[in-house]
């Protein structure tokens, strides 16, 4: 998959193509997204095209809200690209989203950015808006595209109650419920990050974990205990995890998030690797314990746990 980053007024004048292309944010990938991209990887096979994908790069809101906060994403750009990779597309082009960009009009916006890259096709969610203050919409895509390029619209993409978002999945992964996320993604949600040095404190209890720091912007789920997957080395190993503040331990007023992941009948060194932390299900809330005894007692029924819900899975 060929990766193409474009920024306007971009110098890119002709590329290979001609592609059936899918646009949109993507953020989260999810199985909406995934019929809107799997209608253009079809489209480009029945018409001898190449298959593509344009996204933007950063979210639209810190441009034009003038947001000071970070925006925490599904999929951070890396994490995207790496989930479109698995689903054979032949180019992904990146749009940087600027101030320059926000200001193209709907016509600009297709000269440069559909007609401009040789495309042919494309398809998109019916909701999906192009140019100045979101003016352009997929009717007037079909006007505007004439004889130089078709287009398809994806409708809604909905299960038994709503809408499947990535306004819902944020939701559900703010209220720590695991399986609404996994079903709305078609997939685990997953966030990468590296193994740092820890207080190590989990050794001395009997329950080494890694302390993971995860991958800048992403999304992080609520506080709690988790049942989760971890992916170390390319192999995909049981755990439990806790995401908070640890408050047994830790003054409530140091609000610094941890990432600790006890992996199952594992004790290897794996200082510095990277890794993906799948989470599965929410086995309870964070809490603080009187003390050892009651935490390592508490560790022990999470673990147990833990290992219940994942191996049901298997």
């Amino acid at each position: 998959m060929d990766v193409i980053h474009l920024k306007y007024p971009h110098q890119l004048k002709a590329t290979e193509g001609p592609y059936s292309l899918a646009v949109g944010f993507f953020d989260g990938v999810h199985r909406g997204h995934q019929v809107v991209i799997q209608s253009a990887i079809d489209t480009a096979k029945e018409k001898g095209l190449k298959s593509a994908v344009m996204t933007f790069d950063p979210h639209p809101s810190i441009v034009l809200g003038g947001r000071n906060e970070k925006v925490f994403y599904i999929t951070p750009l890396q994490q995207k690209l790496d989930t479109l990779s698995k689903l054979a597309i032949d180019t992904v082009f990146v749009v940087n989203f600027t101030s320059d960009f926000a200001k193209l009009s709907p016509e600009d916006f297709i000269q440069y950015f559909i007609r401009d890259l040789n495309v042919k096709h494309v398809t998109a969610g019916f909701d999906f808006s192009f140019g100045a203050f979101g003016k352009g919409n997929m009717e007037l895509m079909c006007e505007l595209g004439g004889h130089d390029f078709d287009v398809t619209i994806v409708e809604k993409c909905a299960d038994t109650t709503e809408k499947i978002s990535s306004t819902r999945i944020r939701r559900a992964l703010q209220e720590g419920n695991m399986e609404e996320a996994r079903m709305l993604l078609g997939r685990a949600f997953e966030v990468p990050g590296i193994v740092v040095h820890g207080d190590k404190r989990g050794r001395t209890l009997g329950f080494p974990t890694a302390n993971v720091q995860h991958m800048e912007g992403c999304f992080i789920p609520a506080t709690g205990v988790y049942a989760v997957k971890i992916l170390v080395q390319n192999e995909w190993l049981d755990g439990v995890c806790n995401v908070g503040y640890k408050p047994t331990f830790k003054d409530p007023n140091n609000k610094q998030l941890t990432i600790e992941v006890h992996i199952f009948n594992f004790d290897k060194n794996i200082y510095g690797e990277e890794v993906i932390v799948g989470w599965y299900h929410r086995i309870r809330s964070e809490q603080k314990f009187n003390g050892i005894e009651a935490l390592v007692a508490q560790i022990e029924k999470d673990k147990q746990a833990a290992m219940d819900y994942l191996n049901k899975q298997a």
